[in-house]
């Protein structure tokens, strides 16, 4: 039998979920965060697009505005209020200084303890090739929670009011190939998440032949992963650890 995952340590009090696309949190993750907002924590929501080139069948201007509706009322399915928008481009983000410099802003604003975005490589879990969006977004969400705490990069911010935010002990990302670590979702947790990607109906609908209900595909998501965690139902996530509990190994 192999060695279960550790579950993510749940010691801290902020989270910050940085994702490319509206619907991105609710594959899954949404259903950890309903576990930590039922604890009290704080989670907060930051899209670097709208999804506006996400159905194919509805023009940009008005899937943009419908998208975002969607995420509001999925994000409050799992007690997450605060949802903000960067407005980068749907489809073709670009990697590079601005992205970090809006992901920053962001950390240094809500001071999160916690980053949770998608996987950045090339394949995800299953061995599904990854979107490009997704790889240039969970890639700056993990540069720009060391540059947060850094106060000669982007230092324009403290300009802004933003201060140096050194705080980010755990970049994690869901969806990986390799996960670390898991959250135990049994129950109400992957319930509510079911719930949050239901809200995304008009989106779902719009994928036509490639659609599917939350219910199953969730459910069955969550169940394939519970075993590594020993549970039911798991999220599972590969964690960057910045900030370590503990002594250093060598010390």
């Amino acid at each position: 039998m192999s060695e279960l995952l550790p579950a993510l340590p749940e010691n801290w009090a902020r989270c910050l979920a940085v994702a490319a696309h509206p619907d991105d949190i609710e594959y899954g993750a949404a259903s950890a965060v309903a576990r930590w907002t039922a604890q009290g924590k704080q989670v907060t929501y930051l899209l670097v697009t709208r999804g506006e080139a996400g159905i194919d069948g509805m023009h940009p201007d008005l899937a943009g505005p419908l998208r975002e509706a969607e995420e509001r009322a999925g994000a409050r399915e799992v007690g997450v209020d605060v949802v903000e928008f960067l407005d980068h481009r749907d489809g073709v983000v670009e990697g590079g200084m601005d992205l970090r410099r809006d992901i920053v802003r962001a950390i240094r604003r809500h001071r999160p303890e916690v980053v949770i975005s998608g996987a950045f490589s090339v394949r995800m879990i299953g061995g599904l090739t990854n979107q490009a969006d997704h790889r240039v977004v969970g890639l700056a969400a993990l540069d720009a929670a060391r540059d947060a705490g850094n106060r000669w990069i982007f230092s324009e911010l403290e300009d802004e009011g933003l201060p140096p935010w050194p705080g980010v002990r755990y970049v994690c990302f869901a969806g990986a190939e390799t996960p670390t670590h898991g959250v135990d979702v049994t129950g109400e947790p992957l319930e509510r998440g079911i719930s949050s990607l239901a809200a995304h109906a008009e989106y779902t609908n719009g994928l036509g032949a490639a659609g599917f209900e939350p219910r199953p595909f969730l459910t069955w998501i969550a169940k394939m992963s519970g075993p590594a965690l020993g549970v039911e139902a798991a999220v599972l996530f590969d964690v960057h650890e910045l900030v370590p509990d503990g002594p250093p190994p060598w010390a």
